[in-house]
């Protein structure tokens, strides 16, 4: 599933694009993703500039100056700049036509599980239900130390399902979990409120290199997430635990270790995470 830094990838792939762009036409092959398309989309955006392209977690959003388009890319969506005249493969199924410097270009949205979503919002975004939910941004300085130790108080739950909990902290999706926790040295399978702010100021910025990292690699292209050029992604080879499960760890040389926490994967080094 995309996370945060795959998201984050796309958003910088195609608002330096599109952005200041005007919508020529748009094309739904489909009448619903994980939700119905909305009714009269082609009447909405035709005509209307794309003014900047933002992300809450893991939902993108494309401000058109009198409402927003929101669209997640679920488990298997890609966003791909392609040529507008280009034929549609099987999983296609939305266009976005803009008018770019003259020549057509299609935002074209992939999606094979039909998970994803596209939703047009009036007002503000950020009160939709989908994001009101929502938790703080872990990249952002509201994410600190004593933030979360406040955050994680009492909470006998094991601290890694705990970070992926997007009430929380939006975007810490498993692969940046388990790498945020090796990076900090922290058990995955400790209590969340046991964990002391001393441990807790390795944590958080653990965290943010983890996520910064993966945008500067491109995401992690795991199964079918690509970039909106059509590239892929590399942080997956520089991953010290994730997916490595009996190999040696890249600092200690102890074997990786794998679990299961919630019904996904879990991947440590019983030396270097304690």
């Amino acid at each position: 599933m995309p996370e945060l830094p795959e998201v984050e990838v796309t958003r910088r792939g195609i608002e330096p694009v599109l952005a200041g762009s005007r919508v020529s036409a748009v094309i739904a092959r489909t009448p619903a993703l994980r939700y119905p398309l909305p009714e009269n989309l082609g009447r909405i955006l035709g005509g209307h500039r794309l003014a900047a392209v933002s992300r809450r977690g893991k939902y993108l959003l494309l401000d058109f100056g009198h409402g927003h388009l929101l669209i997640h890319l679920g488990m298997s969506g890609s966003l791909r700049l392609v040529p507008a005249g280009l034929a549609a493969a099987a999983h296609d199924h939305f266009d976005l036509v803009f008018a770019v410097r003259g020549r057509p270009m299609a935002l074209r949205l992939r999606d094979p599980r039909r998970f994803g979503a596209i939703l047009w919002l009036d007002g503000d975004p950020c009160a939709h239900p989908l994001l009101a939910s929502l938790g703080v941004e872990p990249l952002t300085a509201e994410f600190n130390a004593k933030w979360l130790k406040d955050e994680l108080a009492g909470r006998s739950a094991a601290i890694k399902p705990t970070l992926m909990d997007s009430h929380r902290v939006v975007g810490i999706g498993n692969i940046y979990a388990s790498e945020s926790l090796f990076r900090a040295g922290i058990d995955p399978r400790t209590a969340a409120g046991r964990i002391s702010r001393q441990r807790l100021e390795r944590l958080v910025p653990s965290i943010k290199a983890t996520l910064n990292a993966a945008i500067e690699a491109g995401g992690s292209s795991l199964r079918d997430f690509i970039h909106s050029d059509g590239s892929s992604g590399y942080f997956q080879q520089q991953h010290f635990v994730y997916g490595r499960s009996g190999e040696p760890c890249r600092v200690c040389g102890h074997a990786v270790r794998e679990l299961r926490q919630g019904q996904r994967a879990t991947f440590f080094c019983g030396r270097c995470q304690r």
